[in-house]
């Protein structure tokens, strides 16, 4: 039988894996009954959170990295089962190649505690690491890549000899965008944008800007709101789009987990999704299937981007001169309720 991963846990304690991961890493920053039932399950599966006993007689420790921020949501309760997160998701695609080239995972999540505190947790326990978005600082990463094997995800190319791994995010947004002008004739569309530093989020508004270039309508230089990538970031861009009056005609935002934030405030606020107003995301997390009405959005191989990342850190430690690689995964247009197509038969 396989070892008990972090994603067992979460599954069991009804946690996301962030919150397990706080558990381990700082857990003064969980309540005392969450933290106790996520010990509790912990203890039933036989869990140990780090690997670096493997590696004590050897200089290689058996363990891969993995460093993403953790975009919890204020307003959630730990309580929540928040297993449908991005970062979750690519977690579950590395934890599953790596057990299958004979590796464990160590995870470190982190927002509030900053970079430092990421590089402390992964340096000199690790093999080598993943990155997603723009969790350590450019002059960490290249400190740190200049002794371990580091793969970007999501990331910026600051640091030319890293590997690097994206999605066709404005691709995606581009078809998402043309499908909302051209099939549902919507002409008055606003962009919910992320942080200004989100190489993701920058290349989703572009594919936005060149739809609507493309359908001769007004190209908006910045997006229209932004938000922090959760659900109260998409409330409170929502709530600010509709205080300006004349609403849009959808909002189209830069993740899935904005998007859910954002049909919450329509709701409260007396709109129909999608008669008064469509709503779109990015992502396609698992949630987006079940709130209602169902939300559209594009869909990227999460899972895929963790074994992806895994493949290259495995392939870095046995080549460590090969040239670096850069690869794109392709993206899906997943149509929904919540755009005015028809609500998906159930599975």
């Amino acid at each position: 039988m396989s070892a008990p991963t972090v994603y067992d846990v979460a599954e069991r304690a009804n946690v996301s894996i962030a919150t397990v991961s706080r558990v381990y890493r700082n857990p003064g920053t969980v309540r005392e009954q969450t933290r106790d039932r996520v010990l509790v399950a912990a203890r039933e599966l036989g869990y140990v959170p780090s690997g670096n006993a493997r590696g004590l007689a050897s200089r290689s420790t058996g363990v891969l990295g993995l460093c993403f921020p953790d975009y919890a949501d204020p307003d959630l309760d730990d309580d929540d089962a928040e297993q449908t997160l991005y970062a979750d998701e690519i977690t579950r695609g590395m934890e599953r190649a790596a057990r299958r080239h004979g590796y464990a995972l160590l995870i470190a999540a982190s927002l509030e505690d900053g970079p430092e505190s990421l590089v402390a947790s992964v340096a000199g326990r690790v093999d080598g690491f993943a990155v997603l978005a723009r969790t350590v600082a450019t002059e960490d990463l290249e400190l740190m890549s200049r002794r371990l094997p580091v793969v970007m995800i999501a990331g910026p190319r600051e640091i030319d000899h890293l590997d690097h791994l994206e999605v066709a995010n404005l691709d995606g947004e581009f078809t998402m965008t043309t499908h909302l002008i051209a099939d549902h004739g919507l002409r008055r569309l606003a962009f919910v944008g992320g942080g200004e530093d989100s190489p993701d989020a920058r290349a989703r508004f572009a594919g936005f800007q060149q739809a609507l270039r493309a359908a001769d309508l007004p190209v908006p230089a910045e997006p229209a709101a932004r938000g922090d990538f959760t659900q109260a970031g998409g409330r409170e861009a929502a709530r600010r789009l509709l205080a300006r009056g004349a609403p849009p005609q959808a909002m189209v935002f830069a993740n899935d987990q904005m998007a859910i934030g954002g049909l919450d405030v329509l709701e409260r606020q007396g709109m129909r999704v999608p008669a008064d107003m469509a709503v779109v995301g990015f992502d396609g997390i698992p949630l987006g299937r079940v709130v209602r009405p169902s939300l559209t959005t594009v869909t990227q191989p999460m899972r895929r981007l963790g074994e992806t990342a895994v493949d290259l850190l495995v392939e870095r430690l046995a080549d460590p001169d090969r040239e670096p690689r850069s690869e794109m995964l392709p993206v899906t247009q997943t149509r929904r309720a919540s755009c005015g197509c028809p609500e998906p038969a159930p599975r």
